[in-house]
């Protein structure tokens, strides 16, 4: 179990079943306990230094979640659902949660999720055509099980005719979910990268065996499984470390993966803010920002230079379709 170094909770999450569960699983775990008027808007947390950013990932935020609008989606989803939580606990040094490290990073959990729940189950029965929710854009929903068991709850009262839920992740920790109803309605899709790039960039997520492992694991006990590769990372000698993870995945996969599952890829951005906290919070880590390979994208941010990524591209394509042949790509980004 997670053991935050200190919890921020918002008075009224006591008025939910999930709130006053948190609140008396931790009250006698002699941690510190803060009462703040807003999840958004911890004034102590704005004023931490970049160097602190390890340390405040260590806290748990409590509150009620207020946002509830949906955004349109046209990947593997139809929409992308604010849900149960946002951010982590991990420390993937492009997290596009960090936009601004002192609001969107840690992790925030939302305890009104029979709301969250009642407003997919109603948008979906009041649809035309079936409809797919992504409910874990803004969080690791495997992740956020282990604390709350969201998950086990959203899926086993998920009973909509006509909606599907899907949600990425990068951890292995999926043995509470596999014996559930409607699994059928269920897509995970996990996130894969060479081990290489997880030891030095993605701080605090499952291995990579152990993320092939649940792949199998969820793909025998009945789930559909996609697979993202993602973000891709152009570090030296990047097209050696990507043949090397597909070699892994055809080697470690089960054939019933193999036939059926799909793929998304998708090109690492970075950002101004990231480069600030990386370099002061983690002074010996890879340098991501490379002034060779991208060029600005919008303020503050950036991508590879559209030459650069195009040629990455059919780089990835050709080594992805000579191991997975026959599997879809659903789309490059």
């Amino acid at each position: 179990m997670f053991v935050p170094n200190a919890i921020y909770f918002e008075k009224n999450i006591e008025n939910y079943e999930l709130g006053k569960e948190l609140l008396d699983r931790y009250k006698n775990m002699n941690i510190p306990m803060i009462e703040i008027e807003n999840h958004n808007n911890i004034e102590e947390m704005r004023k931490k230094q970049n160097s602190e950013f390890p340390y405040m990932k260590r806290n748990l935020i409590i509150g009620i979640r207020k946002t509830h609008k949906y955004t349109e989606n046209h990947k593997v989803s139809d929409y992308l659902v604010p849900y149960t939580s946002s951010g982590c606990i991990a420390m993937c040094m492009y997290c596009y949660l960090v936009c601004n490290y002192n609001k969107c990073a840690y992790l925030r959990i939302f305890v009104n999720r029979e709301q969250m729940l009642e407003k997919i189950l109603r948008t979906a029965d009041k649809s035309e055509k079936p409809l797919t929710f992504e409910i874990g854009s803004n969080s690791d929903l495997i992740l956020e099980n282990t604390i709350t068991n969201n998950l086990v709850w959203t899926i086993e009262n998920f009973n909509s005719e006509k909606g599907k839920l899907t949600f990425p992740t990068k951890f292995d920790m999926v043995d509470p979910i596999l014996n559930l109803k409607n699994k059928e309605k269920v897509i995970i899709r996990m996130s894969l990268n060479p081990e290489e790039i997880i030891n030095k960039i993605e701080f605090g997520t499952s291995r990579l065996l152990d993320r092939i492992k649940a792949i199998n694991k969820l793909e025998e006990a009945g789930y559909e499984v996609g697979i993202l590769i993602a973000p891709i990372v152009l570090i030296e000698n990047w097209e050696l470390a990507y043949e090397g993870l597909f070699k892994t995945m055809y080697e470690n996969l089960n054939e019933g993966i193999k036939k059926k599952t799909f793929f998304e890829l998708i090109f690492m951005t970075y950002s101004y803010v990231h480069n600030m906290i990386n370099t002061e919070a983690f002074p010996n880590a890879i340098n991501l920002f490379n002034k060779e390979l991208m060029t600005g994208r919008g303020k503050g941010k950036y991508m590879y230079k559209p030459s650069i990524k195009k040629e990455a591209e059919v780089k990835m394509v050709e080594l992805l379709k000579k191991y997975f042949p026959n599997n879809k790509i659903l789309y490059i980004v």
